[in-house]
């Protein structure tokens, strides 16, 4: 048996998606040297199919990587892609592949470019849209939450149990080692700052955290914001700063790790999400979390964060407030994130991934009613 892994994500710019498509390979690589996956898989010939654009490389011992084709971006999915990959089965893990794979596994994150079409230009909506509906109809759609789970099988009608929940994870940042002079550099006092990361999009919701902040005008507690735009693809939103407010751009993972180290509380005030991951990465680094009341971020943070109306500005003031006077995170605070930690893991969500994938080479075909795999 041959089964094939999509990385053209390994050719593009790195965001959540990307880091679960890098997360999730590695953690089924770890798991067929093992052996700790299902025996037809652990003796099946993996690869994963690289572009000739690919600029990343995952350290992979049982996976072997493979530049193919000459093409790159979607046509590359659709024309080199699903040739190399036509004798074998196909795992594709951040949101596209080629649409007439007839034994394909694609994970797709989210609804958003049918329930929030405004975040996105017009190109993209279209494209990605139409890319949805083709592959509803000729693979197997998995997600990462449950939210998404409903919201994808609503508009792409199919029913919840036809899609296996395999859920993100932030492991990966637990061995970060935190960069701390990036809190000199940026003239920040520990534990005196908020901090907000995500891109100037409208999705991510930006704006409504810098107003908040403006309106706590406290200076000697600013909000620092980590991130940076892509108005190619969203209709994005700008904002400015002031003595409130500290824009400090793109930062690398390391300087990251340091802030939410640091900081006297996360701030995500975000409109959707298919999961939430940036919450749970504060939590590894014991920082409080503010967060928005969408459903996907309420099904990941549980009871270990703190929630506002993310159309309400003074709402996010006010829970910006009691944290000051709250102060540093409480013993009962760090045990509930270490609880809602716990729940999610690499290791177990490839691991669901292999054992579903294994049910469907058995049974290739047929449709597969699915459990729920969030917590698996």
């Amino acid at each position: 048996m041959k089964i094939f892994i999509n990385g053209r994500f390994l050719s593009q710019s790195l965001t959540g998606v990307q880091r679960y498509a890098a997360e999730m390979v590695r953690a089924m690589d770890r798991l067929l040297i093992s052996s700790e996956a299902p025996r037809a898989l652990v003796d099946a010939e993996w690869q994963l199919l690289l572009p000739p654009d690919a600029n990343v490389t995952i350290d992979l011992k049982r996976i072997e990587s493979v530049k193919i084709g000459r093409r790159s971006g979607h046509a590359w999915d659709q024309i080199d892609l699903a040739q190399h990959a036509r004798n074998g089965h196909l795992i594709s893990l951040a949101n596209s592949g080629p649409v007439f794979h007839p034994r394909h596994l694609v994970v797709i994150h989210d609804a958003q470019v049918f329930q929030r079409p405004e975040f996105f230009s017009w190109t993209y909506l279209t494209a990605h849209r139409s890319l949805g509906y083709l592959l509803a109809r000729t693979a197997t759609i998995a997600t990462v939450s449950d939210f998404s789970r409903h919201e994808l099988a609503s508009v792409l009608r199919l029913t919840p149990t036809s899609i296996p929940v395999f859920s993100n994870s932030a492991e990966h940042f637990a061995a970060t080692v935190p960069d701390l002079s990036v809190i000199e550099r940026l003239k920040l006092r520990p534990y005196n700052f908020f901090l907000s990361v995500g891109s100037m999009t409208r999705n991510k919701n930006i704006a409504l955290a810098v107003q908040a902040a403006k309106q706590l005008n406290r200076p000697d507690m600013p909000l620092v914001v980590v991130g940076g735009g892509n108005n190619k693809v969203f209709q994005g939103e700008s904002t400015s700063a002031d003595d409130s407010v500290i824009m400090a751009g793109r930062l690398t993972d390391e300087e990251i790790a340091a802030l939410y180290s640091r900081a006297a509380a996360f701030v995500f005030p975000s409109l959707y999400e298919g999961f939430g991951v940036p919450p749970l990465e504060a939590m590894t680094f014991g920082c409080p979390v503010i967060a928005t009341t969408a459903d996907a971020v309420r099904e990941t943070c549980g009871d270990a964060a703190s929630y506002f109306d993310p159309h309400n500005a003074d709402a996010l003031r006010q829970r910006m407030m009691e944290r000051i006077v709250a102060g540093r995170i409480s013993d009962d605070e760090r045990r509930r994130q270490q609880a809602r930690l716990t729940t999610f893991s690499w290791r177990r969500s490839a691991s669901a991934m292999l054992q579903f994938l294994d049910k469907k080479t058995d049974r290739a075909g047929t449709t597969i009613e699915v459990e729920d795999h969030n917590s698996a």
